[in-house]
């Protein structure tokens, strides 16, 4: 089974919502029979090549105070630790096609998932850059790239046309935002839904795949009672 997930590498609810679906998909029973493949989606296309700093992003393009920025960040931030995951709120912002473009190599040598977690880490985790050409090749390093080949491709155009189709892809699927995961080219889950929604999906993906296999969802088989259930929750993607 395959789950494609889009994100945006400045994106913090994608970085909460991968932490989010991978809990849920360790609670899977057939999660070594999943592939997970990354897409790129950029928030802001016209975001310029010059860091400048998140909270001023904030306050500049969503129309809040530098008060709110800073309150809306603390609730993020919040969000992030209850995942067990580092966040800073002191971090720059900047365009991110060249990421995008890098992850794409990364994707072509078998190591996209170890760039993308290096990304988020030295991003949102750090506060680091990684938006320059310096800094992403160390990163590229990091996850096991070549660093030649990786400023090679920064440097170039390599991958820009993947980027570019990645987000017509996830825009045609009726995506605005991310993080968006498709879950066996049937299902499609919007935001950094709790662990227990993408184990549900990937559940109800596989006994539709395999109706030989059912799989229990009730208490009248004769079991000892009901489990609790959850509602679907919603998630309000930020624009950054």
């Amino acid at each position: 089974m395959r789950v494609d997930i889009w994100s945006d590498i400045v994106c913090p609810w994608c970085y909460i919502g991968k932490a989010r679906f991978e809990r849920g998909l360790a609670a899977f029973a057939h999660a070594d029979r999943v592939e997970v493949e990354f897409h790129s989606f950029q928030l802001d296309p016209s975001a310029p090549a010059e860091p400048e700093p998140v909270l001023r992003v904030l306050t500049a393009k969503m129309g809040l105070t530098e008060e709110q920025a800073r309150s809306a960040e603390a609730g993020v931030a919040e969000n992030a630790r209850g995942e067990g995951l580092d966040y800073t709120t002191d971090r720059p912002h900047a365009n991110t096609a060249d990421a995008h473009r890098l992850l794409h190599h990364a994707k072509a040598e078998g190591v996209q998932k170890r760039m993308v977690e290096a990304l988020f880490a030295a991003h949102f985790g750090a506060g680091e850059d990684v938006f320059g050409t310096e800094e992403l090749v160390a990163l590229a390093e990091q996850a096991g790239l070549d660093a030649g080949k990786a400023r090679e491709v920064l440097e170039g155009g390599a991958y820009a046309d993947e980027v570019r189709r990645d987000a017509e892809e996830a825009r045609a699927m009726g995506a605005t935002g991310v993080p968006f995961f498709v879950v066996d080219s049937r299902y499609g889950v919007s935001g950094a839904q709790p662990a227990e929604v993408f184990t549900r999906v990937l559940e109800q993906a596989w006994a539709e795949a395999h109706p030989q296999a059912p799989v229990m969802v009730g208490g009248d088989g004769g079991g000892e009672g009901d489990a609790d259930g959850c509602a679907d929750g919603a998630c309000a993607v930020p624009g950054s």
